[in-house]
């Protein structure tokens, strides 16, 4: 059985306001293919609540490292209170999303996970002896790498939602019957 060891322990972000929940999927899709990422989906729920959309999508991406040890990242992304409006920018009318986002990032490096020094138990007592004294440098390089990856991602997540807060204001009532 492969080692799980936890890098990252639930990183959060909060926001509540403007957004592009579309373009929001966008960027995160970007960046795990520029960073080569193998997407993998978990969960994705919608429901259609009176007071606007519930959506809650968890993000399982991998991405194999050597042939011992990965990267897995764990992004639970939900959407409260969702609601669709239309703002003004630059005297253009487009669509956007109002509600609160909240975000939680964990992080882990995967060794053993193809369960190669898992037949027999020398093999077993083996793998300890080189994780804990001839791969140690290794592992350490690689959760820096991950902490790193995973801090890009925040910081870029988080100036995306802090860009909506400032760029756009939202329509009046009577100014969105007109439409």
């Amino acid at each position: 059985m492969s080692e799980r060891r936890l890098v990252v322990d639930h990183m959060r972000l909060k926001y509540e306001g403007l957004f592009s929940a579309f373009e929001l999927y966008k960027l995160i899709d970007n960046w795990l293919r520029e960073k080569a990422f193998d997407r993998r989906e978990l969960r994705n729920e919608e429901h259609v609540r009176p007071d606007g959309k519930y959506v809650e999508l968890v993000l399982m991406p991998w991405k194999k490292i050597t042939d011992y040890a990965r990267h897995v990242i764990r992004l639970e992304i939900r959407m409260h209170k969702l609601k669709e409006v239309v703002v003004e920018k630059d005297g253009q009318r487009m669509k956007m999303n109002q509600g609160r986002v909240d975000m939680i990032i964990d992080a882990y490096l995967d060794t053993d996970y193809e369960d190669r020094w898992e037949q027999k138990p020398f093999y077993f007592f083996m793998r300890t002896l080189f994780d804990k004294f001839i791969y140690r440098t290794y592992s350490t390089q690689f959760e820096e790498l991950l902490v790193e990856n995973v801090h890009q991602l925040h910081t870029a997540i988080k100036s995306f939602l802090n860009l909506y807060k400032y760029e756009f204001e939202p329509m009046t009532l009577p100014e969105m019957t007109k439409l």
